[in-house]
Order: C-alpha cells, then structure tokens, then sequence
C-alpha cells in the first residue's frame, strides 16, 4: 500500500470522531485505521448476547498497538454495554466497527474495570460515540495523578503515532459500591474493590448468561501485576470467588475460562510471594536481595514473569514489611 493511501485511510479514520453517534459504528474508516496498522480485530461470542476480544499476552508496543488486554462487549434488547477500551484509538475505534457490524442498538455505555492505559487509551472515541463512561469512585483520582506520567511513558514506549488523539478521560458515571446498568432485558451488576490490583477495581455481572467481567483482578497466563495492595487481593479473592458466575472474562489470559477455577494459579502465585517476602523480612534479608529470590519457584508458570516479578515483590515488601 502507498503512502498517500494510507495517509487517506488514516484521516478518513480519525475524520469519522466529527460524525454523529447514530453513524459511528457504522463508519469504514474504523476499520481502516485498523487495518493499516496491522490490527486484526475480531469479537468471538461466548455466551448469549456477550462477545469478547482477546488481547495478546505481551508488553504494550506499537507491534501490537497496545491491544493487549481483554475487551467485551454485552447487547441487550435497548443498548449495548463495553467493557473497557483497550490500549490505543487505533484498538477502540476498531472495536465500536466490530459492535456495528453485529448490533445497530448503541453503545450506552463504556465500563472502565481500572486505570491501566491497555484499559482506557481508547475512552476518547468513545466519547465522541456519546457513551456514558462509568468506573469506581477512585478512577477519576487515580486518572488525575497518573495521567500525565502515562501519557509521555506510552509515548516513549508504543511510539508517537499510535499515541496520537489519546486522552486521559475519567468516568462521569462512579460506582461507589454497587450498581445496576439496564441495558433492557439485560441488567449488569456492577462492583467496586477494594485496593487489589490497584485501588479503583471494578467488576461486571452479567446474571443473564452468569459470565463475570473481571478486568485484572484476575490474569491466567500472564503475571499478575501488583498495584494496589496484596493483602487487599488475597483478602478479596474469597468473595471474588463466591460471585455466582459461570465462566470469567479475565483482564489477561484465555476468553472464556471456568469459574472459580480461573482463580487457583493466582492465588497460588500470591500466597508463595507472600511467604517469600515475609521469610526475607524476618530474616533481615535487604530488600535489594529479596526481591530477587521472592516468588522464584512461579518463573516457570507466567508469561511476563521477569518483565514484573520483581516489582510486585518490591510492592510486597512494603507493604508487608509494616504488617
């Protein structure tokens, strides 16, 4: 393909945020984008009315446009609910071409599960889409003291080009504890967490076709990534477990997998972290060296494992150090 062509495709793209919402899904451009950055995009249904995308379980790059977390998509009788953005325009905007080509109802609302830019980098097209971007009562904050650090970070690791038009955008919609989203006939249960993964988690119920949307609370596969509190995560997994779901849509890792089994490996991974880091401590080893053995005996078990092992154990120390 020419340059001059692709030029065209990708202003054309970006030329489709100034359409009317009632359009967008239904806008080539979106697709376009997607297909001249080598994206390949496609929703699989997993249950009734519920479609998901997996991401690549992989460091976010502009060779994988930073689609690397796990979206979803439910449809009721009135609207269609998505469950987070992904990590870039180029992602989101091939997402709400996939929903046109199945559904005609619009997308209402947009549920982000957490602050994590392979969440929320695709919200602005959202936006322009008119959908209500719903998230924990934390999310905001959180957005406010990370958002520049993420938007020059990214730049720097994913490259200006897949950066561009992406804006930190917060929920309007919080979710205090719990909420209900009717999409009709389809109701979604809403939840907020308290610090896991990071303090602003959010879960979705679909008690339709009892599938749980659990963003990173729960990985398979990938290393879990400690942003929040341990204990907070170990602490929660029980009542996480004890949501009446079915199967899970996990942050990371293989869409569907059997609930609660998705949860064995990582509470097996956090309980010998833990461990680990509390025998350094009491040991007096500096936490220097400790981070380097804690959770060792995992490497085998997790993609990802060196890319953050050492920061979660460091994470760990910390907080396990004042217990």
């Amino acid at each position: 393909m020419s340059i001059d062509r692709t030029r065209r495709k990708l202003v054309n793209a970006f030329a489709c945020t100034a359409v009317s919402a009632a359009m967008l899904p239904c806008c080539p451009g979106r697709s376009a984008l997607a297909a001249a950055y080598g994206l390949e995009f496609k929703l699989r249904k997993i249950a009734d009315g519920v479609f998901a995308f997996r991401g690549v379980d992989e460091l976010m790059s502009a060779a994988n446009q930073g689609a690397i977390s796990n979206l979803a998509v439910v449809v009721g009788s009135d609207a269609v609910a998505v469950i987070d953005s992904g990590g870039s325009l180029v992602e989101a905007n091939a997402l709400i071409a996939a929903i046109g080509k199945m559904s005609a109802k619009p997308v209402r609302y947009l549920i982000n599960t957490h602050m994590h830019p392979d969440h929320i980098f695709g919200n602005a097209a959202f936006r322009e889409i008119g959908a209500t971007i719903v998230g924990h009562r934390n999310l905001p904050r959180a957005l406010e003291a990370r958002g520049a650090f993420y938007l020059q970070g990214f730049r720097e690791q994913i490259g200006g080009a897949l950066m561009k038009g992406i804006e930190i955008i917060p929920p309007t919609m919080l979710v205090d504890d719990r909420l209900q989203l009717d999409l009709g006939g389809r109701v979604l249960e809403l939840q907020a967490w308290k610090a896991a993964h990071t303090d602003n988690d959010l879960t979705v119920f679909d008690s339709a076709t009892r599938t749980l949307f659990a963003g990173d609370l729960v990985f398979i596969g990938s290393l879990p990534t400690l942003d929040g509190s341990l204990l907070g995560w170990l602490h929660q997994m029980d009542a996480l477990a004890a949501v009446g779901a079915a199967r899970v849509v996990p942050g990371h890792g293989p869409v569907p997998a059997d609930w609660p089994q998705a949860l064995t490996a990582q509470r097996r991974y956090f309980e010998i972290l833990a461990r680990d880091i509390r025998k350094a401590i009491a040991d007096g080893t500096p936490l220097s060296d400790a981070v380097k053995t804690a959770g060792a005996s995992e490497r085998g078990n997790w993609q990802l494992f060196d890319d953050y092992n050492e920061r979660n154990a460091t994470a760990a120390f910390a907080e396990l150090e004042w217990e």
